[in-house]
């Protein structure tokens, strides 16, 4: 049964994942937010739906020589060997279990109680699961590209709302924040940058490039 779940994954986002051009630490966050999410897991196979019509348009066209030639040659060459998908393990759904190779995470402090692990990324981005201490709030931060944070326990809250188990927060420049970890267990979340935070205060600032945030 999918959680109650009040922020999803933005419609343009989904529609990116689903033709394959998002990054690997965003596609982690959405692959893991469909896994418990049943509107969003419909949309994206809504997308996929789509995709297929108009690949099936598009076999429909005149092939070159040469295309054809080619085409017909990925198809003949050997398929690698498909391994089963991660299962979902505790809080951690199975893309996240794939990110982090079956293992439990190993935290990091990076002060004030809030741990992180990273766990995967590319050159257009990073991913990182993140524990934060309950009523601990994160520092002063702004953006300098596109954070989508989704809560796997606990929850926490900010200027743009409450964050829920399953629920996704997207921040962009726009929004400075504290994210505050709920009362209870601590918040756990996955979440993928493709640029540093911004931090508004000087330690936070001084200690960023230790903690690659």
């Amino acid at each position: 049964m999918s959680p109650k779940i009040s922020h999803h994954i933005p419609p343009e986002v989904i529609a990116a994942y689903a033709a394959g051009s998002l990054g690997q630490a965003y596609a982690l966050v959405v692959a893991a937010h469909v896994s418990m999410c049943d509107t969003c897991r419909a949309e994206l196979a809504a997308h996929e739906a789509a995709g297929g019509v108009v690949l099936e348009e598009i076999g429909e066209a005149t092939l070159s020589d040469g295309m054809l030639h080619r085409l017909m040659g990925a198809l003949d060459a050997p398929k690698p060997q498909e391994r089963a998908p991660a299962a979902r393990h505790g809080i951690y759904p199975g893309p996240v279990m794939e990110a982090l190779k079956g293992a439990t995470p190993r935290w990091k402090s990076v002060g004030g109680g809030v741990k992180q692990c990273l766990i995967g990324g590319d050159a257009q981005g990073a991913s990182r699961l993140l524990l934060i201490p309950p009523g601990q709030a994160v520092p002063d931060h702004g953006h300098n590209g596109l954070e989508l944070t989704l809560v796997l326990q606990g929850g926490f809250s900010d200027d743009a709302g409450h964050f829920d188990v399953g629920d996704v927060e997207v921040a962009n420049a726009g929004l400075d924040h504290v994210p505050t970890a709920d009362p209870g267990p601590p918040c756990i979340v996955v979440a993928a940058t493709d640029a540093p935070l911004k931090f508004n205060t000087f330690l936070p600032r001084l200690l960023q490039p230790l903690f690659g945030i």
